[in-house]
């Protein structure tokens, strides 16, 4: 299988050495930090190179696998990791599929999709198994993890994934929700969430705004 190096998914900095996350076997890469992967079938890109902390990383299972005598191809929904990358190699792998049968059962009741590190290291990674409507509900992956990150307020600076309901959104015991976070992290928070509708407005209030 040929491996290719996508090292300008992102900027990385000087100061920071870039680590290789590759996917196993049948597992294909599809957006990193809601940029779109780019792969074809002849030349899928199995590996790229991360600056260590948090990435967003979608991937799907889609594999040939036994179905009686004949060989079928299986291909589950896109899943969607928020994984804090280390500075060592690592790869995220699934266990070994020989028939179809047995990848389907496995997702059904629920994958456990793993990294292994290059020190030997295993974790277990938790993930958002992506929803879509309609026929081609997966046909443009960059626009349905985009609106993803919408709802759940995720943006990304300097090549970095952030979570902006956790920096800036806290939950007491209680149940009581409080707002913390500066002024600057909590307009990030918010515009975040609003579409191109509710955007262009807010652009017009602000510079009716600054034009006071």
């Amino acid at each position: 299988m040929n491996k290719l190096v996508a090292a300008a998914l992102l900027i990385m900095p000087f100061s920071l050495q870039a680590a290789t996350l590759s996917t196993g076997q049948d597992i294909k890469l599809l957006v990193i930090d809601g940029k779109k992967v780019e792969s074809s079938f002849w030349s899928p890109t199995e590996s790229v190179e991360l600056a260590p902390g948090k990435h967003q990383v979608v991937v799907r299972f889609d594999g040939e696998l036994k179905s009686g005598s004949k060989s079928k191809m299986y291909t589950t929904r896109p899943y969607l990791f928020e994984l804090n990358v280390p500075d060592e190699n690592a790869t995220i792998v699934l266990p070994h599929f020989t028939t179809l049968s047995q990848a389907k059962s496995y997702f059904e009741r629920g994958p456990e999709w793993q990294l292994e590190l290059e020190s030997g290291t295993v974790r277990t990674l938790e993930h958002v198994e992506m929803q879509g409507k309609g026929f081609a509900a997966f046909s443009n992956m960059e626009k349905l993890v985009a609106e993803y990150n919408r709802q759940h307020g995720i943006t990304f600076e300097q090549g970095y994934a952030v979570d902006l309901e956790k920096a800036t959104v806290e939950v007491s015991e209680q149940g009581e929700v409080t707002i913390s976070g500066d002024a600057l992290a909590q307009l990030k928070l918010w515009y975040s969430k609003a579409n191109a509708e509710e955007k262009a407005a807010f652009y017009q209030w602000a510079k009716a705004q600054d034009a006071q």
